[in-house]
């Protein structure tokens, strides 16, 4: 444990470490990478150059040092980074040259408010943290290994089919190279892929929602192709996939990892997603249809119109058979064909008012999912019907971990 005057110091000086937080984090990257150009590729290169990637670091570094005497109340941002230290094959003798690193950044960024005094507390905080997630970290990878199926590292996947959705979206579906067993997966998880892109200097390494129901021969990620803007680096892996990955080339993925999972207490369950965030939303609808019939689901998409809506056979074909799942869609600009089908419940976008009107009331699990601006108009409104942190559960697809910093 910490002494009194290196938790007093830790905890006085995080709000300085959060003002400074963009600058300590992009001179962090900068440094590390010159010192360990290795690590180079375990971190999203384009949310490195958008800097959303430098504002994590800083973040969750502030986070730990304002709950330092308390670490249980970030449970949930310990529990994912873990979660994807795992995924990304983060390992124990990683961790001294990354707070050496931020140590480093700090100093040189707080100038002389980096005292020593200041310096060493937060060494001694960082070495008590990186200890924690060590220990977390350990038992995942064993947990990983040991179950039936599992694996740690790579693996190779052949891409088994490769099926278009819409004109944005396209579905793989991966089995393993060597035809030996997969593990199940807990709906809501995501595999993590390791893409060798020619041209491409670094691996890239990405996230992908799992978007089937566990339980199959294969794994199922169904993938948005981003559009480039400009100069702007996006979408290098998704267009990858879309236009040079063919049926049968192989890829190499990581076990699923994640921490946006059911809760089983009974209550009903109400799950909301927008645009590509239906991905593993989905797979917690198919879920629940198939493993927990008699309870009551909601399933509430928002999108631009029928056009890019990903897999919504899937989801009538659920409704259809059960009468305890209900489907609700928001359709941004529906299409003239839209309008004529009378196929959406709602025009525009998700508000409080309507789900007060589709929900019987706010007694439920809530699970969301999608874009940034999405899912914080989907908490606040969530908040302000007071629904508790404990049944508001959410996947945010850039490393942000808490929404209310996203």
């Amino acid at each position: 444990m910490l002494d009194a005057t290196t938790l007093e110091i830790v905890k006085s000086t995080a709000p300085v470490l959060k003002k400074q937080s963009k600058k300590i984090g992009e001179h962090f990257y900068k440094l590390l990478f010159a010192k360990a150009p290795e690590l180079y590729n375990i971190f999203n290169q384009t949310n490195q150059k958008r800097g959303i990637q430098q504002e994590a670091l800083a973040y969750s570094v502030y986070a730990a040092g304002e709950n330092i005497d308390n670490l249980d109340a970030i449970k949930p941002l310990v529990r994912r980074i873990t979660e994807k230290h795992r995924a990304l094959g983060v390992q124990a003798n990683q961790y001294p040259v990354v707070g050496e690193t931020l140590l480093q950044a700090v100093k040189d960024v707080l100038g002389k408010a980096a005292t020593d005094e200041v310096l060493q507390a937060w060494g001694q905080a960082y070495n008590y943290i990186a200890d924690i997630f060590i220990s977390i970290e350990r038992e995942l990878y064993n947990q990983t290994e040991q179950q039936p199926g599992g694996w740690l590292g790579a693996r190779d996947f052949r891409v088994d089919q490769k099926v278009k959705e819409t004109e944005d979206v396209t579905s793989f579906y991966l089995k393993p190279a060597d035809g030996k067993a997969i593990p199940t997966y807990k709906a809501g998880q995501y595999l993590t892929l390791k893409a060798n892109i020619e041209g491409e200097q670094y691996t890239h390494i990405r996230h992908y929602s799992l978007s089937e129901s566990p339980g199959k021969e294969y794994y199922r990620i169904s993938v948005k192709r981003e559009q480039a803007q400009g100069k702007a680096p996006e979408g290098i892996v998704s267009n990858y996939l879309h236009h040079s990955v063919k049926e049968g080339d192989t890829l190499q993925f990581a076990a699923p990892a994640g921490d946006f999972t059911l809760t089983d207490d009974g209550l009903p369950i109400v799950l909301i997603s927008g645009g590509i965030g239906i991905t593993p939303i989905l797979s917690m609808f198919k879920t629940l249809a198939q493993t927990q019939p008699d309870r009551v689901v909601t399933f509430i998409h928002a999108t631009l119109n029928s056009s890019t809506y990903a897999m919504k056979e899937e989801v009538h074909h659920l409704v259809e058979k059960n009468d305890r799942l209900k489907a609700f869609l928001c359709y941004e600009k529906p299409s003239k064909e839209d309008q004529e089908a009378k196929s959406y419940a709602k025009e525009g976008y998700i508000d409080l008012e309507w789900l007060k009107k589709i929900l019987p009331n706010n007694q439920a699990h809530f699970y969301f999912c999608g874009p940034v601006p999405f899912m914080k108009a989907v908490n606040n409104a969530l908040k302000e019907w007071g629904v508790p942190k404990e049944r508001s559960h959410y996947e945010v697809f850039n490393p942000i971990s808490l929404l209310e910093e996203a």
